[in-house]
């Protein structure tokens, strides 16, 4: 299988794992719509239990959506991977209703580091959230073959 194949096999592999161990994305109603080999795309609607106390979406929830785009970005190599660090941007609330949408893309991957940049969009393309996320590799793999 060439090289490129078989890494967004591993990807895909990768995504279907995760998704069936990761009760936070299952609870939220988190959806994979795309991975690839260091990228991930996910999304969600924002119910009326993502409120705050002002009736926007809380930030916890734009971040729980990022921070699992990034979890999935950094674990389609199929290395275990977690987050060392991350920050997050609000340059906009999101709103009941929204249907976010959490882009996650490697910047840049050496060794045992990556560094990976969500961007979270509403349905009409307005940037809710942008988070910055560093990971690091740990011993072991998230499937099988990948050691």
């Amino acid at each position: 299988m060439p090289d490129k194949r078989k890494a967004q096999v591993t990807a895909e592999r990768v995504a279907a794992v995760m998704s069936q161990r990761d009760a936070v994305s299952r609870l939220l109603d988190m959806r994979v719509d795309k991975v690839a080999p260091g990228y991930a795309l996910l999304s969600m609607t924002v119910r009326p239990d993502m409120l705050n106390g002002v009736s926007t979406c809380h930030g916890g929830i734009s971040y729980a959506l990022a921070d699992t785009a990034f979890a999935f970005a950094c674990n389609s190599h199929g290395h275990i991977a977690v987050a060392q660090s991350c920050t997050i941007a609000y340059p906009a609330a999101a709103q009941l209703g929204d249907r976010l949408s959490a882009e996650c893309r490697e910047i840049h991957l050496k060794g045992r580091t990556g560094l990976y940049d969500c961007t979270v969009t509403n349905q009409d393309g307005v940037v809710v959230a942008l988070f910055r996320g560093q990971s690091r590799t740990l011993p072991g793999s998230i499937v099988e073959g990948n050691e």
